[in-house]
């Protein structure tokens, strides 16, 4: 064969080659771009919702962050509260010297868990130990179980909160949404009492867990001491003494502001088609569909609901690793005292739920695939009247590769990446965060304050 003829023939090759590869991408093309319109043509039900019904606002917009009018959101306000929210120091009641200074809100709420806890049970005083995403902590030897602070139900995040009017799994804390006309109920000594107080739930939860959870001397402690604090202090509430009130106010204004706005789906609905991939896709337009999850109760940018349902999920159970008197958990009903609202509890926002996986009000599921695989049976895990169970509770009859993309999705397409964002790069204390005491500081890499 002479020179030209081959050269000639390359030629041809090459010109099939690239024409061959341009059909495949093109048809790739094409494939994709039908799946992106038909789930456009899904999350707007043909017109009648816009996508912007399911974006997150960025942090920093406070015009489209939905607020308590009660504590308007500034930017002093929510950079006094990521720090709070962090600070290892504000643990000043501890019931044991060796707690002092050792837990924070961050410890049960922390980024690297998706702001969950990293173990199926939230330890704050008590515990000893972090692990690399809070999965190592554990009982400190020193303590009885009476004298831990841990809880019968799962720590719900606190991503995409400001989406909550009322909070916790009973919807317990908040003076508004389906919390009105429940004052009999806002017992005193206890923590619905902060109800009184008048604020939303996320601005009732932060100011009652200073109380609950041992950090209630808030007017003597580091915020009062630190000259860090006391100017951003003076910031956020020029002329305003310090108060454990105020300060529940601008952990709350940093709650209201840690979206997951960064996660594949949301830039997706911003006009990034190539971040999900098809399986992902698919997995939306099951979720989206009439037989999926949005149909139950996930919608809105959060994916939540506001109500309350009955869907038979299991309570955490005492073990090896759970501490504490768990007994049975009644939802909304033990709040209300009302038998017909019996294990109702809150539909959770659906972000970086891989974090941690413990799922469900105990914490029981290990996986989303468990938790979607639950749902398409339909079959509930603990007795419950047949009234009270919820009428959407019904087989989805998804096949498994439809579960494979819900799965998918889920897992994917709802997970930021970067949330570590919202987390201060030190505390003003010195101290450690999300945990102080000494096992939690050689985990985490840091040094002891001086």
């Amino acid at each position: 064969m002479n020179v030209f003829f081959r050269a000639r023939l390359l030629q041809g090759l090459l010109l099939f080659a690239l024409v061959f590869a341009g059909c495949k991408l093109s048809n790739l093309g094409e494939k994709d771009t039908a799946l992106d319109d038909e789930l456009i043509s899904s999350l707007t039900k043909n017109g009648e919702r816009t996508l912007a019904n399911f974006i997150l606002p960025d942090s920093d917009d406070f015009d489209s962050i939905i607020q308590d009018p009660r504590n308007p959101l500034t930017a002093a306000k929510v950079e006094l509260g990521k720090l709070l929210f962090h600070e290892t120091a504000l643990a000043t009641d501890p019931v044991r010297e060796e707690g002092h200074g050792t837990y924070s809100c961050a410890t049960c709420h922390h980024a690297a868990a998706g702001f969950q806890a990293g173990r199926q049970q939230a330890i704050s005083e008590g515990g000893i130990g972090w692990g690399k995403k809070g999965e190592g902590r554990r009982r400190n030897p020193v303590y009885a179980e009476s004298e831990m602070d841990v809880q019968s139900v799962r720590s719900p995040s606190i991503l995409n909160s400001a989406y909550q009017r009322i909070t916790l799994w009973a919807g317990s804390l908040g003076a508004y949404g389906l919390n009105r006309g429940t004052e009999e109920y806002w017992t005193p000594g206890t923590a619905f009492e902060n109800n009184s107080l008048g604020y939303y739930g996320i601005e009732t939860q932060a100011i009652a867990a200073l109380t609950a959870h041992r950090m209630s001397g808030i007017e003597t402690s580091i915020v009062a001491t630190n000259p860090v604090y006391r100017e951003l202090w003076e910031r956020a509430f020029p002329g305003e003494p310090i108060s454990l009130e105020l300060a529940g106010l601008s952990i709350a204004a940093y709650e209201r502001t840690v979206f997951a706005n960064q996660a594949p789906f949301q830039r997706w609905l911003k006009g990034e088609l190539d971040v999900m991939s098809a399986a992902e896709k698919r997995g939306a337009l099951i979720f989206f569909g009439d037989t999926g999850c949005e149909r139950m109760c996930h919608t809105g940018a959060p994916l939540n609901s506001v109500n309350y349902y009955a869907l038979g999920m299991p309570d955490m159970e005492k073990g090896q690793e759970i501490y504490g008197d768990v007994g049975e958990a009644k939802g909304r009903g033990e709040f209300l005292n009302d038998p017909n609202e019996y294990y109702k509890f809150k539909i959770p926002q659906l972000y970086n739920l891989i974090d941690s996986p413990f799922l469900g009000h105990g914490g029981v599921f290990r996986s989303i695939r468990e938790v979607v695989e639950y749902y398409n049976e339909a079959e509930p895990a603990r007795e419950i009247p047949e009234d009270i169970l919820h009428f959407k509770f019904k087989p989805l009859e998804l096949t498994t590769a439809q579960i494979d993309d819900l799965v998918q999705f889920l897992t994917e397409s709802l997970r930021d990446p970067n949330l570590m964002r919202y987390v201060p790069e030190s505390l003003p204390s010195g101290n450690c965060t999300p945990a102080n005491d000494p096992q939690a500081r050689i985990d985490l890499g840091c040094e002891p304050a001086d």
